[in-house]
């Protein structure tokens, strides 16, 4: 049990900093999550804004659960996993927690109408993007070699598989 202690811990403390402030503090700190016009004037972007909301937490709790369970470490560069994880959504996409925090991000713009939240989820999509390609990719490409090397090629970066990888 004290070996899983460790990740879960270090699991959830990188959860509530990194995912909790950008898309928790941030979007609030630019829309105080009051509800302005919707976008167009269509209220069903409302709808879609929650559903957005929804699945990227619930995305991000099923990730943050395999990284500290499955990899037996953490989301965080300084507590990295032991293993590659794949499973789940990984077999979808190959960054299902960057994708669930930009949707939660464009989802919170649309259910509050907010355009500094809608300018803010394209400069976190970039940094998503940059930090991918220039840090994250090449780390695994070394520590994992040629396991992450064929998941890469079977697995996209941002647009999810319509079926499981196996």
């Amino acid at each position: 049990m004290a070996a899983k202690a460790g990740p879960i811990v270090g699991s959830l403390v990188f959860f509530v900093v990194a995912p909790g402030v950008v898309a928790g503090y941030v979007p609030y700190a630019l829309s105080g999550w009051r509800l302005a016009p919707p976008f167009l004037g269509v209220q069903a972007g409302r709808w879609a804004g929650a559903a957005l909301v929804l699945a990227g937490l619930a995305t991000l709790v099923d990730c943050f659960a395999r990284f500290a369970l499955e990899g037996r470490g953490t989301p965080a560069p300084v507590a990295p996993t032991e293993t590659l994880v794949v499973s789940g959504l990984y077999r979808h996409v190959r960054n299902p927690m960057y994708v669930a925090v930009v949707a939660t991000i464009l989802g919170q713009a649309l259910l509050f109408g907010s355009m500094p939240v809608l300018c803010y989820v394209a400069v976190v999509w970039g940094s998503f993007h940059l930090f991918v390609l220039a840090y994250e990719e090449p780390t695994l490409r070394r520590r994992y070699g040629d396991s992450y090397r064929l998941y890469q090629q079977h697995v996209g970066r941002w647009w999810p598989r319509l079926t499981r990888w196996e």
